[in-house]
């Protein structure tokens, strides 16, 4: 395996053929992406252990979710038991997948811990709750807190790590602290493209979210299309997590093959 780096222009190619996989195996890919959360928020809801033991499977979850991309890539049909591909691959596989977890369960509470230290201790004004004025005094508040971006800043190094590190476990047998490593260095090295790719996703999301807009203004009321956009909000996440199978794909190559996307 080698790095391999693509233009800028391949980000948004990445967003397309997520898109385009998606709509190949619609109710497999959603279907295994609602699983995922579904045990995720139950994990969550058990007291103390839960959250913990929840972020523990990102990892494998995030894994099993791109080797169900990668079936549908290849025009199979994605069965549940992709969920489980870390799983299944074996002895060796499976620790290192849990330990890359247990890794982001630490680094996340590191993170959090440093957050709350720069975190404002003004109170705020929510009175009375349900306001518009509340709601702009609690965003103004969170905008201005200075924990609120240490978070940020914080977290984007620690995605980067983790964008392509379940992939090269799974896939590669690339051990944790390597594939953090090579992860941290490929979504780097291309940057442009990992931009363009964010770029894309924040203007397809701003464009559904108008859309939206547009149409409970047209039909006097947010009822119907507050039904409407939870089922979507879930649809466009498994597009999401199906293009992060490309921008892997890109990103790495067999040594002797040719570089390009």
């Amino acid at each position: 395996m080698r790095l391999n780096l693509v233009p800028a222009g391949t980000g948004l190619q990445w967003v397309r053929l997520g898109v385009k996989t998606f709509f190949r195996q619609p109710l497999a890919l959603s279907g295994l992406f609602f699983m995922f959360m579904a045990v995720v928020s139950v994990l969550s809801a058990v007291p103390l252990a839960g959250l913990p033991l929840a972020l523990l499977l990102v990892p494998a979850g995030t894994a099993g979710l791109m080797s169900a991309t990668r079936e549908a890539d290849a025009g199979r049909f994605p069965m549940p038991v992709q969920l489980l591909a870390a799983f299944r691959a074996g002895r060796e596989r499976r620790r290192d997948m849990l330990a890359l977890g247990a890794i982001y369960v630490i680094a996340l509470l590191v993170l959090v811990m440093l957050a709350a230290l720069f975190a404002s201790a003004e109170p705020v004004d929510l009175t009375p709750p349900d306001s518009p004025e509340a709601a702009e005094a609690l965003m103004t508040h969170a905008l201005a807190d200075p924990g609120l971006w240490l978070a940020m800043l914080l977290y984007l190094p620690l995605l980067m790590a983790f964008w392509h590190a379940p992939a090269l476990v799974l896939w590669h047998g690339t051990s944790p602290a390597k594939s953090l490593f090579f992860s941290l260095m490929a979504c780097w090295r291309n940057k442009a493209a990992m931009l363009v790719f964010g770029l894309g996703w924040t203007g397809l999301l701003l464009g559904v979210g108008l859309l939206l807009s547009l149409l409970a203004a047209l039909l006097g009321g947010g009822g119907l299309i507050n039904i409407v956009a939870y089922p979507l909000v879930l649809l466009l996440a498994s597009m999401f997590h199906a293009s992060v199978y490309f921008s892997f794909r890109d990103s790495f190559v067999e040594a002797g093959e040719t570089d390009g996307p």
